[in-house]
C-alpha cells in the first residue's frame, strides 16, 4: 500500500478507439488487437445505443440507490446473484483492504422461468425485480438496456476473434454467446462519503473497488463523467503503477476477462483494474459477458504451438464463475443473521 491517495500529477491512460461502424475491418481489428497485447483496455463508439436511452438507464440506475436502504434490502441479491449488493459486500483485493468494496450495486441476468430446467444451473434464473409500484418502467428499461448491450458485446466478441485468427463468428456457438451467462451490474459509489467520511485512500486499504480482473469474456462499461476507474498494465511491477482511464462521452470502456487471456494462452491481457475515488458520487453501468455455464474453455488452436503449450488447464466456465464469486462475495447467511 505504498502509493499515495492522489498524487498530483495523476496519470490519464491512453487507450486506443475501436468504431463499430467503421467499414474497415482491418483497421479496427488491428487496433483492437494492439490494445489486447498492451493492457486489454479500449473504448468503443458508434455501438449503436443513442446517448438519450443511455441518459435514461442511468437516471433509473439513480432512483433505485435512491432508495431507502431497507427498501433496496427487499431485494437483497440471492444465490444466483440477482439483486442489490449492499456496500462492503464484495471485497475483491483482501490482500489490500481493509474493508470491503464502498460500493453498491445491483445484479441483473438473463431472464430464466423458475420452471425452466436451466433455472437449475447456477447464474440461470428469474431476475429479482423492484416494486413496480414503487419505480415504475424501471424493469422495461433494464430489460432493454440488457438486449442492447448483448447485441453490441457479440459486435465486439466478433472482432476479438478476428484479432486471434479466428472465423468471425467464432464466439456466436450456442454454448458461447449464443446461449451467454451475461450481467448487468448497476454501481454507485457513495458509500466512502457515507460510512467513513473521507475519500478513497490506498495508502490506508480504502477503496471504491479493490484492484482484480474480471471473470469472464469480455466488460463493457458505461460511465458518468466522473474520474474513479484505473488500471495498471504491469501487475508484476514494484511498485505498481496505476493509470485512470478517463470517462469517454457516448463510449463503452471494454476490457478483457479472464477467460479471454485462458482461452488466448496469455497473449490477450485480463488486466488489473480498481476504482479510487475522491469523494465525488459516481455511477457506471457493467455489462458482464461470459459463455454458458457449460462451455469449456480451453486453449484456441491459434494461440498454441510446439514452442508455446498451453499454460492454463481447461475449465467449465460455469465451475470457475462459482468459485470467483464465492471468493469475493459475503456470504449471504451472514445478511440473514442480522435481519433475524
Amino acid at each position: 500500500m505504498a502509493d499515495a491517495c492522489f498524487p498530483a500529477s495523476s496519470r490519464i491512460s491512453a487507450l486506443n478507439c475501436i468504431d463499430l461502424s467503421d467499414s474497415d475491418i482491418r483497421k479496427s481489428v488491428s487496433l483492437l488487437k494492439q490494445a489486447c497485447l498492451d493492457c486489454g483496455f479500449f473504448y468503443v463508439i458508434n455501438h449503436g445505443i443513442s446517448q438519450e436511452f443511455m441518459d435514461e438507464v442511468f437516471a433509473q440506475s439513480k432512483r433505485f440507490f435512491d432508495l431507502p436502504t431497507e427498501e433496496k434490502m427487499k431485494v437483497l441479491r440471492n444465490e444466483k446473484h440477482r439483486g442489490y449488493t449492499p456496500v462492503l459486500d464484495e471485497i475483491l483485493d483482501p490482500d489490500n483492504q481493509v474493508h470491503g468494496d464502498y460500493k453498491e450495486g445491483y445484479y441483473i441476468g438473463v431472464e430464466v422461468p423458475e420452471n425452466d430446467p436451466q433455472a437449475e444451473k447456477p447464474f440461470y434464473g428469474p431476475n429479482v425485480w423492484p416494486s413496480a409500484d414503487l419505480l415504475p418502467g424501471w424493469r422495461q428499461t433494464m430489460e432493454k438496456y440488457h438486449q442492447k448491450a448483448l447485441g453490441v458485446a457479440k459486435a465486439v466478441a466478433r472482432v476479438i476473434a478476428l484479432a486471434l485468427d479466428l472465423d468471425g463468428d467464432f464466439f456466436d456457438k450456442p454454448e458461447m454467446l449464443g446461449e451467454p451467462i451475461a450481467t448487468l451490474r448497476l454501481l454507485h459509489y457513495e458509500g466512502v462519503r457515507q460510512i467513513t467520511g473521507r475519500a478513497s485512500n490506498p495508502a490506508n486499504g480504502i477503496y471504491g473497488a479493490g484492484a482484480h480482473s474480471d471473470y469472464g469474456l469480455i466488460t463493457l462499461l458505461a460511465t458518468d463523467d466522473v474520474l474513479g476507474l484505473q488500471i495498471c498494465k504491469d501487475k508484476d511491477a514494484q511498485p505498481q503503477v496505476w493509470e485512470y482511464v478517463a470517462p469517454l462521452k457516448g463510449a463503452f470502456v471494454v476490457n478483457l476477462g479472464d477467460m479471454l487471456e485462458r482461452w488466448s494462452n496469455g497473449v490477450f491481457r485480463s488486466t488489473l483494474h480498481r476504482v479510487v475515488v475522491d469523494g465525488q458520487e459516481r455511477y457506471s453501468i457493467a455489462y458482464f459477458v461470459e459463455p454458458s455455464h457449460e462451455c469449456l474453455v480451453e486453449c484456441l488452436p491459434t494461440c498454441k504451438s510446439e514452442t508455446n503449450p498451453p499454460k492454463f488447464p481447461p475449465v467449465k466456465c460455469g465451475t470457475y464463475l462459482s468459485q470467483r464469486y464465492i471468493d469475493t462475495h459475503v456470504d449471504l447467511s451472514t445478511y440473514q443473521k442480522h435481519q433475524a
